[in-house]
């Protein structure tokens, strides 16, 4: 389970935003679903990632924040010595939506379609 505490911590300060880009793009990319937000490539290590934020609201238990998403896919060739495809980099975005739980900090992620 993630959890966003600088995030939380932040929540109705100016420096929200910048606090929660930056949890964003140090989390383990295994918590995001970035695989299935691809649009163009076939697979993503997460590299190249950044984050803006959309729009943030809350309510009594949560915060909700959405955020678009950059970040580096490739369209994999064979890997064999002979494939003559090169390995290019493509340019990936998909928005995602974090909800996290005022007490605990707790955060559940969401692709966006």
């Amino acid at each position: 389970m993630i959890h966003l505490t600088k995030s939380l911590n932040a929540w109705g300060t100016s420096a929200f935003d910048e606090i929660f880009k930056g949890e964003i793009v140090q989390l383990d990319l295994g918590a995001l679903p970035l695989q299935q937000g691809l649009s163009r490539g076939s697979y993503t290590d997460g590299t190249g990632l950044s984050a803006m934020v959309i729009g943030v609201a809350d309510d009594l238990r949560t915060i909700r924040a959405t955020a678009g998403i950059f970040y580096t896919a490739i369209i994999a060739g064979c890997s064999c010595a002979d494939d003559p495809t090169p390995i290019d980099e493509l340019a990936e975005y998909c928005e995602l939506e974090f909800v996290i739980d005022k007490t605990t900090a707790e955060t559940a992620v969401t692709l966006l379609q």
